[in-house]
């Protein structure tokens, strides 16, 4: 393994599809043995940047490092070194657990007299060891998954990026996933995923947001709830509509969120703001339970940054120093 802190490293790396700017000017470090997440929605630009750190992808300007070596012109050496996982991972539904296994094993060049033991270990460590037998495309998405996962790590790669990989499946092989990405990390390997989970992303070490190709956030979940404006107040209004239309012009309001039933209602000062917005609901006619002091999520907190930043509507292209 390569002894360095920063394993994966990336200076202004941008890539466009003809006039689209799919990733522009990221500048990103990550340190060897971190759980790095990536999260933003639909078309932020995640795909391609793990793409471009795959070394399937040649950026467009700038460039990345992972373990030590440049993407373009060392690309062989960095996928010696990785494991990649896409959205689609193209497990042979002909085949079996075990003959997927094989497969992945003689494409990564695995000898012989070592994989019989390695392959062994992760059907064990992928719980798939009593399934070895059955054909890929009989297995739960859950376990496609992790068969995924396993054939991903059978030449044992330092570095794991993953593509959105518990998309489409049940919360229970969700957990499984994670539970077994977090015994990768605790043995050392570096793992970066992108995931449109928020409950994933609080499972990371650090999690940047993308948004329209750039980085707008790089930090750890609990500081990145520290970045949101203001304290946050919850209420259970009886007509969600109204009350969102009368608190959004409440003095002190700095922003209204819906969660389920709830309005997360972010304020300058909670203790003065708590009786303005009880009162204001009472002489409107809304029924509501609360307000109450709350928390944010790291989703509230995304959410929350995302509408800072697009009224802020930057003119050149910046990312956050981390």
């Amino acid at each position: 393994m390569i002894d360095q802190a920063s394993i994966i490293e990336t200076h202004f790396l941008s890539r466009a599809f003809g006039s689209t700017r799919a990733v522009e000017a990221l500048n990103l470090t990550i340190s060897r043995g971190e759980i790095f997440g990536l999260v933003g929605p639909d078309g932020a630009g995640k795909t391609t940047t793990l793409r471009m750190l795959a070394a399937i992808l040649d950026p467009t300007a700038g460039r990345a490092t992972v373990a030590g070596y440049d993407t373009v012109r060392q690309a062989e050496a960095v996928k010696a070194h990785l494991g990649y996982m896409s959205q689609q991972f193209s497990l042979y539904g002909d085949l079996s657990v075990l003959e997927n296994l094989n497969f992945f094993a003689d494409i990564f060049g695995v000898g012989r007299r070592e994989r019989a033991d390695r392959i062994t270990r992760l059907l064990d460590f992928s719980r798939l060891g009593e399934f070895r037998r059955r054909r890929a495309a009989q297995l739960s998405g859950g376990m496609q998954k992790k068969l995924g996962l396993a054939c991903t790590l059978v030449h044992q790669p330092d570095i794991l990026l993953l593509d959105e990989p518990t998309t489409g499946v049940d919360p229970v092989s969700r957990r499984e996933f994670w539970d077994i990405l977090t015994e990768l990390h605790i043995a050392g390997t570096t793992i970066v995923v992108s995931t449109p989970y928020m409950d994933e992303a609080e499972r990371c070490s650090r999690v940047g947001l993308m948004y329209h190709g750039r980085l707008i956030v790089c930090d750890t979940p609990l500081r990145i709830r520290d970045k949101v404006d203001g304290q946050l107040l919850a209420l259970r209004p009886a007509d969600m509509q109204r009350a969102r239309a009368v608190l959004t012009s409440q003095p002190g309001v700095i922003e209204v969120q819906t969660y389920g039933d709830q309005l997360q209602i972010f304020v300058d000062d909670a203790f003065l703001r708590q009786v303005e917005i009880a009162s204001r609901l009472t002489d409107a006619g809304i029924d509501f339970e609360g307000p109450w002091r709350a928390q944010p999520r790291v989703e509230q907190a995304f959410i929350s940054l995302i509408q800072k930043w697009t009224t802020q509507q930057p003119t050149t292209p910046s990312s956050p120093q981390v």
